[in-house]
């Protein structure tokens, strides 16, 4: 079994990396560069710190639960715990994280699309395509690891490399240094990727061990480190890529400080590699928008089996019903969603970092407090955001 977790590791690593490098990965680091100008180092460090540390401390702690990512939230109580996992799956699920991809993927598809496909037709074909991807679950692995990683980050080589060996001119900003350090922080903050190592860590594990055809050759040790090592490869691979597009962004943003953030990749792109280079681009931004859609619709077509229906659903009809609902949400007013959302998830998320603290002590340390640093950090989070909550006042 130790050869066939050897030869697994670097595929299970680039499908982590696929999962977690999504359509707001393409928008992000190239605003964390155009923001930044000649203060890029301060910028990168903040955002790194937030979208890919994060991340690795989510990773490391849902490993040390040997990806039972019940056990991880039910030290809070097995109530709070269940409504934890419930709300987490709301937000990367089909009432958040997957219709903004959709819309986000069309918007930033449309220069390549013709001018017939409506969003509409486009979120029935995005999730139709999904899917197909995802109904045979113990294939996604090898998909994103040996399918659409690979293509995803040779696209993403071509336009990064030509970019930063022709650099243009760096942009300026007159912020201080604090000012971009904090407000890439919170730029990367908003990836919401710690959710996504937690859950997409749990999934890879239990695929890993779905694929070990003896039982008796089980070695859970063995398992957690190739667990561990592909997460790493993951996580270094997408800080990697952060960081030259935050380079794009900082060399060839001057004059679209005023441009749609999701289409600020693919008009860098274009400023890189011209309009022949029109078929690379939309290769990244189509494998960017679906690696991370499937291993989202994964994660909440199982939990719909598992938890929710108690496996009176099977696996397939959790997988429908998440893709139905979230085409249903991207072509009825998400704006109105997101906008709503924001102040909840701004609250709720500071909780999964101390969570995840917490459990990282308990695994290293046998820290065993977990339930007032959560419920503290509630009362702060819900202080600090208190203001933004009265944009439901219009509700009523």
């Amino acid at each position: 079994m130790r050869n066939i977790l050897k030869s697994t590791a670097l595929t299970a690593g680039l499908a982590i990396f696929s999962m977690l490098f999504g359509a707001g990965n393409l928008m992000y680091p190239i605003k964390v560069g155009l923001d930044s100008g000649d203060k890029f180092i301060w910028g990168i460090i903040g955002f790194l710190l937030t979208s890919v540390l994060l991340p690795v401390m989510g990773l490391i702690a849902i490993i040390h639960f040997n990806g039972d990512y019940k056990a991880f939230f039910y030290r809070l109580g097995k109530i709070p715990g269940a409504f934890i996992i419930a709300f987490s799956m709301a937000v990367i699920g089909p009432l958040y994280v997957m219709p903004r991809i959709v819309t986000t993927s069309y918007e930033m598809l449309k220069p390549f699309m013709p001018d017939a496909m409506t969003g509409l037709i486009f979120s029935l074909l995005f999730c139709g395509l999904t899917f197909l991807a995802t109904y045979k679950e113990s294939k996604i692995i090898d998909l994103l690891g040996n399918l659409i990683s690979p293509v995803l980050l040779i696209s993403l080589s071509v336009i990064l490399i030509k970019g930063i060996l022709n650099p243009q001119v760096l942009t300026t900003t007159n912020a201080t240094t604090w000012t971009i350090f904090a407000d890439q922080a919170i730029l990367g903050y908003s990836h919401l990727d710690l959710l996504g190592t937690i859950f997409f860590g749990s999934i890879v594990l239990s695929i890993l061990k779905s694929n070990i055809k003896d039982g008796t050759d089980y070695d859970l040790d063995s398992l957690s480190k190739t667990g561990m090592k592909a997460g790493l490869i993951g996580c270094f691979l997408l800080g990697m890529v952060y960081i030259g597009m935050a380079l794009l962004g900082a060399f060839y943003g001057t004059g679209l400080e005023s441009s749609n953030i999701a289409q600020l990749f693919s008009l860098i792109s274009f400023k890189v590699l011209g309009q022949h280079g029109a078929f690379i681009i939309a290769t990244a931004v189509a494998m960017a928008c679906f690696s991370t859609i499937i291993a989202l619709a994964t994660v909440l077509a199982e939990y719909i089996q598992h938890e929710a229906s108690n496996n009176k659903l099977s696996y397939t009809q959790g997988l429908l019903i998440t893709l139905g609902l979230t085409m249903l949400v991207a072509c009825s007013g998400i704006s109105n969603l997101l906008w709503y959302a924001g102040p909840i998830i701004n609250t709720i998320y500071p909780l999964f970092i101390t969570l995840t603290l917490c459990n990282l002590g308990y695994s290293y340390f046998k820290f065993k407090p977990v339930k007032i640093p959560v419920f503290a950090t509630l009362i702060f989070s819900i202080y600090l955001n208190w203001s933004s909550y009265a944009i439901y006042t219009n509700l009523f």
